[in-house]
């Protein structure tokens, strides 16, 4: 399907290039953020959960790498209390450079619900620390509040304001000068209303 709409982007100027980097559907338990290796309140996307057949250069012949990323978060469940939450979405590659990886952000948010967010591939955090050449090997997804920086949801005292919980994330990787387009996604919702966007990128 991926080389189907990187051929149809190339052969029709304008055509919405893009392919879902994951798309996945999980619940997080205080335990599992405990647990989580090697880093705590991670959610590791790796092998068959991650696109198989993602380009292994995002630069060509598709430019990925100067477009956007659409960030779809579907909070299915969440404790009560609308503590604000967010997950760093963090981009780990084939070969770093410097910081060796880099992290976007889904939008804070309060309850449950569908959050939506476009990203410059250029403006999240130490982007340019990944060798785009050389494509991505995994995504690590990371569970925090709206504190910024480190601030991870198991090291809090009220931790219960945040576990258990369960939320859908997809990525989608659109190429430069094109725009997202749901309908190429499998699986959403014809009619999915999302809340106002907001969060900012942090890093692991």
């Amino acid at each position: 399907m991926v080389c189907g709409l990187i051929l149809f982007a190339l052969l029709a100027p304008g055509f919405a290039a893009q392919f879902v980097l994951f798309d996945v559907t999980f619940t997080f338990t205080k335990m599992d953020a405990d647990t989580s290796t090697p880093s705590k309140s991670h959610y590791y996307v790796r092998g068959d959960r991650l696109n198989p057949d993602r380009p292994p250069d995002w630069t060509a012949p598709v430019d990925y790498r100067n477009g956007t990323i659409h960030i779809r978060t579907e909070v299915l469940e969440k404790p009560t209390g609308g503590e604000p939450t967010t997950w760093s979405i963090c981009y780990i590659p084939n070969r770093g450079q410097g910081n060796g990886y880099g992290c976007t952000g889904t939008d804070v948010y309060r309850e449950k619900g569908v959050y939506e967010r476009d990203v410059s591939m250029k403006s999240f955090w130490q982007n340019d620390a990944i060798v785009w050449t050389e494509g991505i090997k995994q995504m690590d997804l990371v569970m925090k509040d709206n504190s910024g920086g480190s601030g991870h949801a198991h090291k809090r005292a009220d931790h219960e304001k945040f576990f258990p919980t369960k939320v859908r994330i997809t990525v989608v990787q659109v190429s430069a000068g094109a725009k997202y387009d749901p309908s190429l996604v499998p699986g959403l919702p014809k009619q999915a209303e999302a809340k106002p966007s907001g969060a900012s990128a942090t890093g692991k």
